[in-house]
């Protein structure tokens, strides 16, 4: 049985019965980590990295949906990362998930170099000093770059992957210019890419990123994503995404 603290709930996650387990006062899981884990490809046989993993959403998703032999996640919280621990534990998957406690800036010092096939990461969308009341709290953590930059998330990034290993991420479209910079610094070469809006009639508010170690040029661009069809409705795509 997987003890809960004072402040955390369990989360049905609409997917094989799983559950996640969250805690109202830190930082919860939302829409763009959902939409990465179906934005992600993993194949059979696939060691899967998750970077800035939170409590285990995208690892826990992804052992449902693709067929990555085994899901690895790091957190830097300490907190965050035993929720995921137990998340894991509440859902069996002890065989599948690894969590660890640990730096992204370390993550290939921690696993070893080219040591996936496949790396994903929601990382912090924010530039540190934009608005985060306080560089401790958690929220603060996971939205703004207080412990890691987008440059740390990349080279960390394509240092773990294996050569042609593949990298995903959800991040912000004002930032595409350094995220592209980013990825040809480091060997990652942008192959797909597509826009998430709210609703059809308004600017991009995601944008989810492709890339692949060493690949060739061309990316390939997928029609935009809407979420709303009206206030309050998802979309039909929306609701395949979450499993509903």
């Amino acid at each position: 049985m997987v003890e809960l603290k004072s402040t955390e709930r369990i989360d049905d996650l609409q997917r094989n019965n799983l559950k996640i387990i969250q805690d109202t006062e830190r930082f919860c899981f939302g829409m763009d980590a959902v939409l990465l884990s179906g934005f992600a490809k993993a194949k059979k046989g696939d060691k899967v990295l998750d970077l800035g993993t939170g409590t285990g959403i995208i690892p826990i998703l992804m052992s449902a949906k693709t067929d990555a032999e085994h899901l690895t996640a790091l957190e830097i919280q300490p907190e965050s990362a035993d929720m995921a621990m137990r998340s894991v534990m509440l859902n069996d998957l002890q065989n599948k998930i690894d969590i660890k406690t640990g730096d992204i800036k370390e993550a290939s010092r921690i696993f070893g170099k080219a040591s996936f096939d496949v790396v994903t990461s929601n990382p912090p969308y924010m530039i540190s000093g934009h608005g985060e009341a306080n560089p401790d709290d958690a929220k603060a953590i996971a939205r703004h770059e207080v412990l890691c930059t987008l440059d740390d998330v990349v080279r960390e990034a394509s240092a773990c992957l294996k050569p042609n290993g593949h990298f995903y991420m959800v991040h912000r479209p004002f930032r595409l210019g350094e995220i592209f910079a980013a990825m040809e610094k480091y060997k990652l070469r942008v192959k797909e890419m597509r826009m998430v809006h709210p609703f059809v009639d308004k600017e991009p508010n995601m944008v989810l990123i492709g890339a692949c170690k060493g690949g060739n040029q061309g990316i390939k661009i997928a029609p935009p994503l809407i979420v709303y069809k009206e206030q309050g409705v998802y979309t039909d795509e929306i609701y395949e995404v979450y499993g509903y």
